[in-house]
């Protein structure tokens, strides 16, 4: 019974998490007034393209504009 309760707990941790992860991404969305291909590589996917990497290490579009 244990080991039941252990992996319902594991997976509402997992499961919370990526919810977390997804609002960040439509946050920072809203906030810059960018679509999510402005910094990833394709709709849906994690990839990141020069401007995401700029975005990451500055957390800045103007300072990632793309030339």
């Amino acid at each position: 019974m244990k080991l039941k309760s252990t992996s319902f707990f594991v997976t509402g941790l997992l499961l919370f998490g990526l919810s977390i992860s997804s609002f960040a991404t439509v946050e920072m969305s809203k906030k810059e007034k960018q679509k999510c291909t402005a910094c990833h590589v394709k709709m849906g996917k994690k990839d990141l393209n020069d401007v995401g990497k700029c975005y990451e290490a500055k957390k800045s579009m103007s300072a990632c504009a793309a030339k």
